[in-house]
């Protein structure tokens, strides 16, 4: 029998994506930050991309460590500029370091990044019960209010639409159509 998915799933990396890490709920601060630097670079482009290039920003980026990230220095990150297994882009570069420096103070001041950010949804995954995945926004109020916040903390590359994609990455919103066979993990 063949697994309902989402109609966004296209090839392989969507589809291991999609199964296994895609609005599964995660609160490890490694994670919480690679998604939030993976949904910065994404911006503009295709998430397949994004996906293909993965462990090229591992590498580059320390397997997303933030605190080795916020220490970067401005002639290491001028080097990842020739890197051509990641996204060349100097302001989305030089942005992984101002985002581990800010995601850094509001773990100081949070206790975790974890604390901060679940904080928006009581901590709890809000459910959209798509019949179409066609139907999910670019962003809501929430992702309005998360990004405005984000941004007054120091964050980049943290428009809405980047939080709403983010809050969906990381489990705080379920957008699975109601007949994905993920749907029902996710809540």
């Amino acid at each position: 029998m063949t697994k309902i998915r989402c109609p966004w799933v296209k090839g392989e990396l969507d589809t291991k994506y999609h199964d296994t890490e895609w609005g599964r709920k995660t609160h490890d601060e490694r994670e919480l930050f690679e998604y939030l630097i993976l949904e910065g670079m994404q911006a503009g482009l295709s998430w397949s991309l994004i996906l293909k290039k993965r462990e090229n920003f591992r590498k580059a980026f320390d397997n997303f460590d933030y605190n080795i990230c916020a220490n970067y220095s401005d002639d290491y990150l001028n080097s990842l500029l020739e890197d051509e297994g990641i996204i060349r882009n100097k302001l989305k570069i030089y942005g992984v370091r101002k985002n581990a420096l800010a995601f850094l103070k509001v773990g100081e001041e949070f206790g975790t990044f974890d604390n901060y950010i679940w904080q928006f949804t009581d901590f709890k995954t809000l459910s959209s019960n798509l019949k179409s995945y066609k139907d999910a926004p670019s962003n809501t109020e929430l992702s309005d209010k998360i990004s405005k916040d984000m941004k007054k903390r120091g964050f980049t590359f943290v428009g809405s639409t980047i939080i709403y994609s983010y809050m969906q990455a990381i489990g705080m919103i379920n957008d699975h159509q109601v007949d994905c066979f993920c749907y029902s993990d996710c809540r």
